[in-house]
C-alpha cells in the first residue's frame, strides 16, 4: 500500500503514543490494545474489517489514519529456502530483508536505514552511502509484511519467530524509530516476541548502547571484527570515535542489566587481514572470562570489494584457537549468498543525496 502523507500511519505506533491517538478522538485507552491486535496479529490492512470498534469510529480512522506496510518492488528465493525482498523506500531508494527459513524457527533479518553511514570497510550496505532513517512504520512493516506473505510455521504460529536488526543500516543510528519498533515487536498485543528473539547488531555507537540497556534491553551483537584499535579503526570506522575499550565497558555494562545475558560479538573473517592466530589471542585476551559469545563469519563478497574469505580451515583453526583459550565461538553458517542475501551482502538502492560517511574507504586496509 502506498502511504498518505495526509494521513497517520498506525502501523509503527507503540501502544502509549496509539492510546494518546485514541485519547485525542475521545476514546477509551483499550482501542490501542484491540487496533495493534488488528494490524499485527489478524493482519487487517484497513479498519472496515474492525467490528469490534463502532462504525462511526472506523469511519474516522478512515478519514485520518491508514495502515500501510512497505510496498515489495522484488522478490528472490534462493536454493536454500532464504527469502530476500526490495522495498521502496520513496524517491529511488529502496532497501533489503531477508527471511532465513531454520527447522522450528523463522529469523527475519530487517533495515534500519536507506543505506548506512559508518562505511565498514567490507559492507556492501556502506558501500552505497546514506540517504535517510526508516520511520517505526517502515521497520515494523517489514515483519509485518513477512508474516502475512509467509506461511505459518508448522506449529501454526506466524513465519517470523526471531528478528535481527542486521540488514541495512546502523540501528543505533536511528534511535528514534528503533525504540517504538523492539516496544511493538515485544508487545502482547503484537508480536510478543521475547527480548531473547529480537536482536539488536551495533558496530557501536557507544552513548545509544549505553540508553538501549535502560529504554529497552534485547539481545545484543556487537560488530567487532577486529582484537585492536588500530585494524578495528580501518575496518569499522567508528571505532576512531569509540575505541574498543570504551565500546567494552558499555557491553559489559549491558549484559549485568539482565541476569545470565552474553552478547555476541560478530567477526568477518578476511584473508590475511584479520584471521591470525595471534588475531584469535589478542580477541580471546580481550574476551575471556566476560559474558561474550563470538559469532564468526565467513566473508560475503560484492562488487567492488577487495576482500578475500578467509579459506574454510583457516576459520576452523581460529575458531578451536578461541574455544581453547576458554571461549565460546561459532561460526555463522552461509545462507542466501546466491541471492546475494548472506551477511554483509545487503545493498538496495540508495542514490547517496546525504554523503555522510566515517573514514575512508579508499584507503587499502592491511594486515596489522
Amino acid at each position: 500500500m502506498q502511504a498518505d502523507s495526509t494521513k497517520q500511519n498506525l502501523v509503527g505506533l507503540s501502544q502509549p503514543v496509539l492510546e494518546t491517538f485514541f485519547a485525542d478522538l475521545g476514546e477509551k485507552p483499550f482501542r490501542a490494545r484491540q487496533l495493534m491486535q488488528w494490524i499485527h496479529q489478524r493482519g487487517a490492512d484497513g479498519f472496515d474489517v474492525m467490528t469490534d470498534m463502532s462504525k462511526s469510529l472506523r469511519a474516522q480512522l478512515n478519514e485520518v489514519a491508514e495502515i500501510a506496510l512497505p510496498q515489495a518492488v522484488s522478490e528472490q528465493r534462493s536454493v536454500d529456502g532464504t527469502v530476500k525482498w526490495l522495498f521502496a523506500a520513496g524517491g529511488g531508494q529502496a532497501i533489503e530483508t531477508v527471511f532465513i527459513p531454520e527447522p522450528g524457527r523463522g529469523t527475519l533479518c530487517i533495515s534500519s536505514q536507506v543505506g548506512c553511514a559508518l562505511n565498514c570497510a567490507f559492507c556492501a550496505t556502506g558501500a552505497q552511502g546514506f540517504n535517510r532513517n526508516l520511520t517505526s512504520a517502515e521497520i515494523v512493516g517489514q515483519v509485518c509484511y513477512a508474516n502475512r506473505v509467509l506461511p505459518p510455521r508448522a506449529s501454526g504460529d506466524p513465519a517470523v519467530s526471531n528478528v535481527v536488526f542486521m540488514g541495512m543500516g546502523e540501528p543505533l543510528a536511528n534511535y528514534r524509530s528503533l525504540i517504538p519498533a523492539l516496544e511493538i515487536l515485544l508487545s502482547d498485543y503484537a508480536y510478543g516476541l521475547s527480548r531473547r528473539r529480537i536482536t539488536v547488531s551495533t558496530s557501536g555507537i557507544v552513548p545509544q548502547l549505553k540508553r538501549l540497556g535502560d529504554d529497552c534491553n534485547v539481545s545484543l551483537a556487537v560488530s567487532l571484527h577486529a582484537p585492536n584499535d588500530e585494524l578495528r579503526s580501518r575496518l569499522v570506522p567508528i571505532n576512531s570515535m569509540h575505541p574498543i575499550a570504551e565500546l567494552l565497558q558499555a557491553c559489559w555494562a549491558y549484559a549485568a542489566k539482565r541476569a545470565n545475558r552474553y552478547i555476541t560479538f560478530e567477526y568477518v573473517m578476511l584473508k590475511g587481514i584479520n584471521d591470525s592466530l595471534q588475531h584469535a589471542e589478542q580477541l580471546a585476551a580481550l574476551l575471556r572470562d566476560k559474558p561474550a559469545k563470538i559469532n564468526l563469519i565467513p566473508f560475503n563478497p560484492f562488487s567492488g570489494s577487495d576482500f578475500e574469505r578467509s579459506s574454510v580451515a583457516t576459520i576452523e583453526h581460529f575458531q578451536r584457537r578461541l574455544r581453547d583459550l576458554g571461549l565460546i565461538a561459532t561460526t555463522r553458517k552461509t545462507r542466501g549468498d546466491d541471492i546475494n542475501a548472506a551477511c554483509g551482502q545487503l545493498a538496495g538502492k540508495v542514490s547517496d543525496r546525504i554523503r555522510v560517511r566515517l573514514g575512508d574507504r579508499k584507503r587499502r586496509v592491511a594486515a596489522s
